[in-house]
């Protein structure tokens, strides 16, 4: 999740084509590559972001999501969540060779870690998703999609209702704009009445 002026998201609604969830607006995002876990990269996650992730995964998994998040959205969206450094990556994947040649670095001590999502069991296509966090001022380039999502844009957080989207997505907006409140200590069970449908069944670790 691109978060821009702590007001805005980045949404892009699935190709009706997919099989899965077509034509609902998801965040960027995206599948473990295999160079994901091997990527050499000199930014590390922050303690606190491996700490949450490491209560399901090992550390090389850890590191792996957090790379798997940034190069997805660099191929779904063209954008950059990255630092400049003289650094060069050695990469074998064309999407990874591509990131390496903008001059950026992979930024993973600037994402924060949200949640985790499970597809109920039963369901014949499923999902086991990881939802980082991003601000918009660690993000670069222009926005470029590469037509797996379609109407790419920023959508105000209040708005962000009004579009088609399934009921995970949705609730991980509502935990988004918990976090914003000026009331951040409230209970999500009193304030948000999809998290008490949905935690433990889907939502199954929140941060």
């Amino acid at each position: 999740m691109i978060l821009r002026d702590g007001r805005e998201v980045l949404l892009g609604a699935r190709s009706p084509a997919h099989v899965f969830m077509p034509d609902l607006y998801v965040f960027p995002g995206g599948g473990v590559d295999a160079e994901d876990e091997v990527l050499e990269c000199p930014v590390q996650l922050r303690p606190d972001v491996e700490s949450k992730l490491r209560h399901s995964v090992s550390p090389l998994r850890a590191r792996a999501l957090a790379l798997a998040a940034i190069r997805e959205t660099f191929e779904e969206t063209g954008l950059v969540v990255g630092d400049p450094s003289t650094h060069r990556m050695r990469a074998e994947s064309d999407s990874w060779r591509r990131f390496a040649a903008t001059g950026f670095v992979p930024a993973l001590d600037r994402l924060d870690y949200v949640a985790r999502a499970i597809t109920p069991a039963g369901q014949p296509r499923r999902f086991d998703a990881r939802f980082f966090l991003v601000d918009a001022r660690h993000v670069h380039g222009r926005l470029a999609g590469n037509g797996e999502l379609h109407d790419l844009h920023w959508v105000a957080l209040e708005a962000a209702d009004r579009l088609a989207m399934g009921p995970i997505t949705r609730l991980v907006l509502e935990v988004l704009r918990h976090r914003l409140a000026e009331s951040p200590g409230d209970e999500l069970a009193d304030r948000i009445p999809l998290y008490n449908e949905l935690i433990g069944r889907e939502l199954i670790e929140h941060h």
